[in-house]
């Protein structure tokens, strides 16, 4: 049975850090790419950062270059965004996706950014 968990969102001011952590289960991890995507409310769900299968190759979203990183530990089934220097305009729900013959969903974790 597969299961995609995240874990770690949480309230955070401004100016802070917050790292998340995809956890997947049922399935060879190491075969899959790994994305975040966020949504926030009255808005579209977007990509904010992917990375390929070995963990060899990352891209991000404009809005979060320089202050986002995604990575992943293969060994662990696990993946992380590393999230600094977060702004209010990053609250959202953020999800993680495995994607290889098929795309599995977690089902989200709130990232709140207020003072």
């Amino acid at each position: 049975q597969v299961h995609v968990v995240e874990s770690g969102g949480g309230l955070v001011q401004p100016g802070g850090s917050l790292t998340l952590s995809c956890t997947g289960s049922g399935f060879t991890f190491s075969n899959y790419a790994m994305s975040w995507h966020r949504q926030a409310p009255g808005k579209e769900r977007e990509l904010v950062a992917r990375i390929v299968s070995s963990g060899g190759s990352t891209n991000y979203a404009d809005s979060v270059k320089g202050r986002f990183t995604i990575s992943r530990d293969n060994a662990k089934n696990t993946g992380y965004l590393q999230m600094t220097s977060l702004k209010p305009e990053d609250t959202a729900v953020y999800y993680c996706r495995l994607t290889w013959k098929y795309a599995y969903w977690g089902q989200g974790t709130q990232v709140t950014v207020s003072s």
